[in-house]
Order: structure tokens, then sequence, then C-alpha cells
């Protein structure tokens, strides 16, 4: 006998498997629980990715409404030792809506007109509270229809390439 026709009896196999299955004779649970997987997994993922949602292309109309003027920059020494940069300013809300937070972007350029950063930051606002003066978010102190309010941006780091000029500046998103 040669080793082609070697085959275990069922007493000699291990847990009874002989090592041949049945002819005609599969398992297709296993197969098709795994494509219904699949299927239900690009069904997720397509929903998700045409989901509502996504805003991206759109741009609120009331963005507008919140102009960004007197802009000024100032240095000033952190505890740990290194510098934070502010960029200061106003916001004045010439809508009809109250705003309780906003996002603000910072654009800094470089000699030839490039963006060599660009920084998106919460907006705080001058708090005037007793004993002191201090910048928290719009949802501590909303900014109302009509009113006109300082702001403080800091950013601890500002590229090299910067040309020195003044960054752009323009809120990017808001709450009401």
């Amino acid at each position: 006998m040669t080793d082609t026709e070697k085959t275990q009896s069922p007493a000699e196999a291990p847990f009874g498997y002989t090592g041949r299955q049945p002819e005609g004779e599969r398992n297709w649970a296993p197969m098709a629980i795994g494509v219904g997987l699949v299927v239900v997994l690009i069904a997720a993922f397509a929903l998700l990715g045409r989901g509502g949602g996504d805003k991206s292309g759109q741009v609120d109309p009331y963005l507008q409404k919140l102009e960004v003027g007197g802009l000024h920059m100032a240095t000033a020494e952190n505890f740990a030792g290194g510098s934070v940069t502010y960029v200061e300013g106003r916001v004045a809300n010439t809508g009809d809506r109250k705003v309780t937070g906003a996002r603000m972007e910072i654009v800094f350029k470089n000699t030839l007109g490039e963006v060599v950063q660009k920084e998106v930051t919460p907006l705080l606002v001058l708090i005037s509270s007793t004993p002191y003066m201090d910048y928290g978010s719009l949802d501590r102190a909303p900014l109302a229809a009509g009113q006109v309010r300082d702001f403080r941006l800091a950013l601890e780091h500002i590229s090299n390439d910067w040309d020195g000029q003044l960054p752009q500046v323009k809120v990017v998103s808001a709450a009401y």
C-alpha cells in the first residue's frame, strides 16, 4: 500500500475526523454570515459618508453680520518662560440674534503672500467682572444683537516664515 492509499480509519482519527468531507455537502452558513456582514458594513459606510451632518460646503449667512475690526497684536511671557502672541480686536454683532459661541480663523502669510500658518480657535471676549477683567468664551457672556466687544485670540507659536504683518482674521462658525 502506498502513502496515497493510506487513510486513517474512523477509530484512529482524533475526534472522529477523517480528513474528508462527504461529497456534495458543504456548510454554507459561515460564508453567508461573512457576506452578510460585508454588505452591512458597506451600507453603513455609504450612509454615514453621505449622511446629512456634513456642512463643509455650506457657509452660514449670519457670519457676515459678525464684523471683526480694530486688529492689533501683542506678546507676553507665560509662566513656563515661553512667549504667547495675542491677536486682539473688536467683534460686532450687527444681526438680530444673540451669539453664544464662535470660532475664529487666523491666517498668517509670508512675503510672497502665501499662507504659512492657519489656526482656528474659539473666540474669547472681554468679560468685565469685579474685581478684574478677563477673557472668556461667549457661552459665559453671549454677544447680544447690536453689541460690540473686545476679543483676544492666543497663539503659542507663529511660523518663522510669517511676514510680520497683521494676519487675516474672520469668524468661521457661530452658535446662537
